[in-house]
């Protein structure tokens, strides 16, 4: 079996005592020099209000709550659930569904699996849905053994060890026929401590080797405005709440340590935005709306040309990389790996 290599690095702007300072100034900073658009009534612009709230904000009554944690406990009608606040105890309706490598009833999730829980709008004490041990691999692969994958995420991650069983070989195959060094993968699965156990492709493989990608030039002089594609998630290096979003088109100036992976934004082309910038992200398949922090650099996200297919295809592709948390809290499901994105940019 294939043991984990390397050392965990981090983005010199992504973290540190000092990073919630730092964020607060840059917006202060920013609101200096580009205060936000007005109407032509003096209003703020529809797509900037809600960056005028906490982060995180969003239509009231329409978000859905979440609840990341350890199971403690699961009945057919009680899920017991540790987070950093304590215990958390929710019921579970007859329609509730968990997704544990398939969906399946609410008792199949085990005590001990990491969950994140989702509930309804206003209903905070039952959950509706769950999703135990769930974890991504997204990135190049390394090195391929006979049933296991060394790929790698980037310069501020771990190389991701991916065991493929002999079950779900067919069904990786089908989608990523090219499991060797130098090309991509993206995979969902179950989490056995520091292994991905791939159970189902997020994506179809593209056709080009990772060092073949398409290098697009940055949008220069946006400040403001809208650009629609696709959000995926990943699993965020610090605890599983975090809300944020990895942009995969960080300025270089910014001394993020994945901005020396690759020249120039990626498959699209995105403005320069610093660590620290708020998004307004909209999942355009449900119509919910948060703003996030850009909290790292979405290396791995760049690297992807392919479209999200969850209501539609999304005109461009991937625009946001969200933590678990965040991509939930707007509506998606983990195992459908991505939906349809407008990000608006200018708070």
């Amino acid at each position: 079996m294939l043991e984990q290599d390397g050392t965990l690095t981090c983005c010199v702007r992504c973290a540190g005592a000092g990073a919630a300072d730092q964020i607060a100034r840059r917006r202060q900073f920013r609101s200096a020099v580009f205060p936000p658009p007005q109407t032509p009534a003096g209003t703020l612009h529809p797509a900037l209000v809600a960056g005028r709230t906490q982060v995180g904000a969003g239509p009231a009554g329409r978000l859905p709550g979440v609840v990341t944690g350890t199971a403690l406990d699961v009945s057919p009608h009680v899920l017991v659930v540790a987070d950093a606040e304590g215990e958390r105890r929710f019921s579970l309706p007859t329609d509730a569904v968990a997704w544990r490598g398939d969906l399946v009833p609410p008792t199949a999730v085990r005590a001990g699996d990491q969950v994140v829980v989702r509930t309804p709008p206003g209903r905070r004490d039952v959950a509706d849905k769950m999703w135990a041990a769930t974890g991504r691999v997204t990135g190049t692969i390394v090195e391929r053994h006979d049933d296991s994958l060394l790929v790698n995420e980037g310069v501020t991650r771990r190389p991701q060890v991916v065991l493929i069983s002999a079950s779900a070989f067919p069904r990786i195959l089908v989608r990523f026929p090219r499991l060797e060094p130098g090309h991509l993968v993206d995979v969902i699965g179950l989490r056995r401590g520091a292994l991905l156990d791939a159970v189902l492709p997020a994506t179809s493989q593209p056709t080009y080797r990772a060092d073949r990608v398409m290098r697009l030039p940055p949008l220069a002089g946006l400040t403001e405005g809208t650009i629609s594609g696709s959000a995926t998630w990943h699993e965020p290096l610090g605890p599983a709440a975090t809300d944020g979003v990895a942009y995969p088109a960080i300025d270089p100036a910014s001394g993020c340590a994945e901005a020396a992976a690759a020249a120039g934004p990626g498959c699209v082309s995105m403005p320069y935005l610093a660590v620290g910038s708020m998004l307004t992200v909209s999942n355009d398949c449900t119509g919910c709306s948060r703003v996030l922090p850009v909290t790292g650099c979405g290396a791995a996200a760049r690297l992807f040309c392919d479209r999200c297919l969850t209501c539609g295809t999304s005109p461009r592709s991937r625009i946001a990389d969200l933590t678990m948390a965040s991509f939930v809290s707007l509506g998606g499901d983990l195992e459908s790996g991505c939906f349809n994105a407008t990000i608006a940019i200018g708070w």
